[in-house]
């Protein structure tokens, strides 16, 4: 377990400065050995001599521009966890006229986009750096965009930030550990807890509630009751944060180790409410005879089924489908005379409402309209049945999911959460034989690309006529051809085309 920083003088520490102490000689919680330091914080030294070159050189030259620099935040947090990586997070007292001066010379590249919020960013060697001036950051009740104002200690600028996990700082080139609201103790604990109180931590600004969900969701942490309490009380207090804003830290949680957690917090909480309403809409009443499973969680167990099946890192695509693909359900839901409970149509009216909530929430227009696809799409391979799948019916298959194929393949295998060990090998068979059916009329035609045997100049030549909604008629005639029999002789295809010609005419 992770200690509390010590108090005090000795050693170098800054007896006039509580929670400072030289990082290298941290106590751990083992009182027998005092100055032993614990496995975790052998890795946060590994960690920090990793980037002292580049750290330290950064420090050196705001030291000598009679400024002060520290490793703050997230960059802190995941060097005791022993997971920091290239992007390094820094603060300082210099303003961020200042800190360009210092930078620009220094750094490989340099941009600007951040610094009306105080945020300088840099890249060197390899090195993905911000320094950010000593700030405060709050909304009034009614604008969208963050108040700034700098200020002038870091241990101020620290009580501002959002979880006491993120307000630990390592003072640079001394390396100086600065914890003054027990990060440290929090972090051992795996707890998320506010430097000052939660109700004025989330009122200077609303997004922390979403961020409170999203490290409970990447770092597997516990949301300390108070916190909760205060996200339950203010959850209105969101609407006045932007889309986009709301947008990256949903996606944010989505693509983390443990999304459920986050989302669960989220309905918990009334958040999910405000900012996606058909999450917790999915907790269905179940009338008295349970005649439909639970689908807010078959919704959250097909995402984490879908996440299983993720082969090259996290599919936010895949993700958000797996997550809305049933949010058409509470709309659809009727109670059928023979004691059944249907959802029909669900998956046409779930896209509909998938598309209208990305869009919302300011997805780019490809992401909505792949998510609503899958969405739409879901149910395709449960339309055909047990029976063998025809040629006819395979091309169709492909050609509708096009390129979003092997995330339907993934989507389609994780919607399966029934406990009925036998119904799901059953599903898997023959969802396994519809995948090897697709790959055998691969090698034989391509599917990947199915369009008609002649192109549209051909098409006009042989009709001799031009361009005009009669070549398009005559194109999805060629299409629908293909897709029923397969590809066509050339001969042939042009003998269909006349055929159908002559019947239009």
């Amino acid at each position: 377990m992770i200690g509390r920083v010590s108090q005090g003088g000795g050693n170098g520490c800054r007896p006039d400065r509580p929670g400072h102490v030289p990082f290298s000689v941290v106590p751990n919680a083992n009182e027998d050995n005092p100055s032993a330091l614990t496995q975790v914080q052998h890795r946060a030294v590994s960690e920090l001599l990793r980037v002292a070159p580049v750290a330290d050189d950064l420090a050196r030259r705001f030291q000598d521009a009679g400024f002060s620099l520290a490793l703050v935040g997230g960059s802190v947090r995941d060097a005791l966890l022993g997971r920091l990586g290239n992007d390094l997070d820094f603060t300082t007292d210099a303003r961020p006229e200042d800190v360009l001066k210092i930078v620009r010379p220094w750094a490989d590249s340099v941009w600007e986009v951040g610094i009306a919020f105080g945020t300088v960013g840099a890249q060197k060697d390899g090195y993905q750096i911000e320094v950010t001036t000593y700030r405060s950051e709050a909304y009034d009740r009614t604008s969208r965009k963050p108040e700034v104002s700098y200020g002038d200690s870091i241990e101020d600028d620290l009580v501002r930030r959002d979880f006491t996990v993120n307000a630990m700082a390592v003072a640079l080139p001394e390396k100086d550990f600065i914890d003054p609201h027990d990060g440290r103790k929090d972090l051992a604990e795996r707890v998320l807890r506010t430097p000052g109180t939660p109700e004025e931590s989330f009122s200077d600004d609303p997004l922390r509630m979403l961020r409170a969900a999203r490290f409970a969701a990447q770092l597997d942490f516990e949301v300390a009751p108070e916190v909760v309490t205060a996200m339950t009380e203010m959850a209105g207090r969101i609407e006045i944060v932007s889309a986009e804003r709301v947008r990256e830290e949903l996606n944010k949680l989505l693509l983390s180790a443990h999304p459920r957690k986050g989302l669960a917090l989220l309905v918990e909480t009334g958040l999910a409410q405000q900012v996606l309403p058909e999450l917790p809409a999915l907790r269905l009443e179940s009338d008295e005879h349970h005649r439909h499973k639970d689908v807010y969680e078959h919704s959250l167990t097909v995402l984490e089924q879908a996440i299983d099946l993720e082969e090259d890192g996290p599919d936010l695509v895949l993700r958000l489908a797996a997550l809305l693909h049933d949010i058409g359900k509470p709309r659809t839901r009727r109670f059928e005379k023979d004691g059944r409970v249907s959802f029909h149509h669900h998956e046409v009216v779930g896209s509909k409402m998938t598309k209208k909530r990305m869009t919302a929430l300011k997805y780019s227009n490809e992401m909505v309209k792949d998510v609503s696809k899958l969405v739409e799409l879901h149910l395709r391979f449960h339309g055909y049945g047990d029976g063998e799948w025809t040629d006819s019916a395979v091309r169709r298959y492909v050609r509708d999911a096009g390129p979003l194929l092997e995330r339907l393949h993934k989507l389609t295998r994780s919607d399966c959460t029934t406990r009925n060990r036998r119904k799901a090998a059953a599903l898997s068979r023959t969802y396994d034989g519809l995948e090897e059916r697709i790959a055998q009329l691969k090698t034989q035609e391509e599917l990947d690309a199915i369009r008609p045997d002649l192109d549209g100049n051909e098409i006009m030549r042989i009709l001799g006529v031009g361009p005009g909604p009669v070549i398009g008629k005559a194109y999805a005639f060629l299409l629908e051809l293909r897709l029923e029999n397969g590809p066509l002789e050339h001969d042939a295809a042009v003998a269909e085309l006349k055929k159908w010609w002559e019947a239009q005419s």
